[in-house]
């Protein structure tokens, strides 16, 4: 039953592509010859069908980030190669089902067509002229589209007969379940070193020199770039834009009601089908006999039904001037509304705000010059690109533009100045000595260009440099060993049931601990250890100059009747055998491509590619 029920789902989940496209506003065909960038066996995949799913990642991307994202970083991230591995597996489905012979009658298809919301109009059934407005907006044709539609239908019904009887052992599930929601309760006391019976220990020269040996990994800096770079960002340059006050003018009327909003009312209206019932309503509020609430909840409404947000007396029309009059908290009426005679409850008063032109000018003036200086920097790319291709040196571009100098010994966990742009990060991470000199951009707009001069081996730092590091680790190590000694006694004693207040500690404990996750009041610390002991068990965990002392008190196994673990259950078969059906899904695409061959078409791939360049 479980499996039949996640196989439906699979299949579009694994496909991804119902109506490959729909979502690609604006794409284009592409002109040409070249129909397709590949094929498995004989199945193409046509060309605007990479490009209209390219185009939809990208767009997907950029909704994610919340920012536009060129092609060149979409290329980076990898969405290029994602989407045309995605379009293989869907391929090669579908050229397997050719060559089985499985199709879908043209009554099924019209079916699924006339099913889905894309072609509804506004009755809410199927509207031919969407249909072909829809495809249109796609930049596909309806022939294009059904065969689409025909190859994937068909290859849901390869895909349910390989998938469909995908079902989870109970035993397997049951296993899975004890480990999950076992029971385990606690005790423990933590110990610093404020309960050192013999005090904190002084280390000696000799005790820093030998932790310091000992532990080169704590006091070493690793692998460092040393780079040269020359970079310019919008904030570097703000000052020396001018913004004339005709252009801020201008931006301020054009905002005017951000700046100048005149005074509002919260308001929220109750109409009726007439001014007596109206009436009657207002009497029984003012009467005492009912409240504003109750006539609505009456009317089988809820006050978010009838709020109208804060509003502006033109808004109101012949109602404005009495709601305007209004104290809040008052219910007027009945007044004219566009929908009938209303009850109006005023719930408060919005002042009129006004921000004047010179209140605004500072902020317009940032806002303004910081978008210029954005433009400004994005212009000196070219030239900028075009003296490192004249052999220019970073030096150069310092002192024949704008751009300013820098030096930087970067590695992992540097982020300073420049390396606080995650651009540069990646740049850094990424650049070798054999690398020519390029321009790069900066998430505020700005651009950087660097040099690698030199890659320094991992460096271990002096004692004399780091001694004081060095004093503050062997004294914490010196204390958790020093207190894991002085408890190693008495932990005996707590194995045998012994109160952890009768040896002098202040104990803390929890029940109920799951794998599932943590509690609040746990320590992090205490986790991974509790679930590989046994009960009655005592572990000393030492970390941060602190001895933890835990006892595991009681084990108990799940009580698989709990509601919550009924849930547990199904979302263990589901999550294994959606696992297994994945796993299946790629045997059968391996399976297929390796039999049918794969050809790839890289002059038709690049063609596509420089559209979105």
């Amino acid at each position: 039953m479980a499996g039949k029920g996640i196989s439906k789902t699979l299949v579009w989940i694994l496909m991804g592509l119902l109506i490959l496209g729909l979502g690609g506003f604006g794409v284009t065909n592409l002109s040409g010859s070249v129909r397709s960038v590949g094929s498995v066996g004989e199945t193409e995949i046509g060309i605007n069908e990479y490009a209209r799913a390219l185009q939809n990642q990208i767009r997907a991307l950029e909704s994610q980030l919340g920012a536009p994202v060129s092609f060149a970083q979409a290329q980076e991230a990898g969405i290029d190669a994602a989407v045309l591995s995605q379009l293989v597996a869907v391929t090669a489905l579908e050229e397997e089902t050719r060559r089985l012979g499985i199709s879908i009658g043209d009554g099924n298809l019209r079916e699924r067509i006339t099913q889905l919301d894309a072609f509804r109009g506004v009755s809410g059934d199927f509207d031919r002229e969407a249909y072909r407005f829809a495809l249109e907006q796609a930049g596909t044709s309806e022939a294009e589209f059904e065969n689409d539609l025909r190859a994937q239908e068909a290859s849901t019904i390869l895909q349910n007969a390989v998938l469909g009887g995908v079902s989870v052992p109970d035993a397997y599930t049951d296993s899975l379940l004890n480990f999950l929601a076992e029971e385990r309760d606690i005790t423990w006391a933590v110990l610093d070193q404020d309960d050192l019976e013999a005090g904190v220990p002084v280390p000696t020269d000799q005790d820093l020199r030998a932790y310091h040996e000992a532990n080169p990994a704590e006091f070493t800096i690793p692998e460092t770039k040393r780079l040269t770079y020359a970079w310019m960002t919008p904030d570097m340059i703000i000052d020396t834009v001018e913004v004339e006050e005709s252009i801020l003018r201008d931006a301020y009327e054009d905002r005017i009601e951000e700046y100048v909003q005149p005074e509002r009312r919260l308001v929220e209206r109750l109409a009726f089908g007439d001014a007596d019932s109206a009436t009657a309503a207002l009497d029984r509020i003012t009467g005492g006999d009912t409240t504003f609430e109750a006539l609505v909840e009456e009317r089988g409404l809820e006050l978010a039904d009838i709020d109208l947000g804060d509003v502006r007396k033109v808004e109101l029309e012949a109602a404005g001037d009495a709601v305007f009059a209004a104290e809040a908290g008052d219910v007027v009426g009945p007044l004219d509304s566009p929908i009938g005679p209303a009850l109006f409850r005023v719930n408060a008063i919005l002042a009129a705000r006004e921000t004047t032109f010179e209140q605004a000018l500072p902020d317009l003036r940032d806002e303004i010059a910081a978008d210029r200086a954005r433009r400004v920097v994005d212009s000196q790319i070219e030239s900028v690109d075009d003296l490192l291709a004249g052999g220019a040196t970073i030096e150069d571009l310092a002192s024949e533009t704008e751009m300013q100098l820098g030096t930087i010994d970067w590695h992992e966990g540097v982020s300073d100045d420049i390396a606080a742009y995650s651009a540069f990060r990646q740049a850094a991470v990424a650049i070798t000595s054999e690398d020519y000199p390029d321009v790069m951009q900066l998430e505020d707009g700005g651009i950087f260009a660097m040099r690698l001069d030199e890659v320094v081996p991992p460096t271990l730092q002096p004692l004399d440099q780091v001694r004081a590091e060095v004093e503050e680790a062997w004294q914490r190590n010196a204390v958790e060993e020093a207190l894991n000694a002085q408890v190693q006694a008495q932990a005996a004693r707590l194995t045998e049931g012994t109160p952890f207040d009768e040896l002098g500690m202040t104990a803390q404990s929890a029940s109920g601990l799951t794998r599932r996750g943590s509690q609040a009041d746990v320590p992090a610390e205490l986790s991974e250890t509790v679930f590989g002991m046994a009960k009655g068990d005592v572990e000393l965990i030492q970390g941060g100059g602190r001895v933890f002392v835990l006892r595991l008190d009681e084990v108990r196994k799940p009580d698989t009747s709990e509601a919550d673990l009924a849930v547990l259950r199904q979302s263990i078969q589901a999550q294994t055998a959606s696992s297994m059906a994945q796993d299946l899904y790629q045997i059968l695409a391996n399976d297929i491509r390796t039999r049918a061959g794969i050809e790839l078409n890289q002059q038709a791939l690049n063609a596509v590619h420089s559209n979105f360049q």
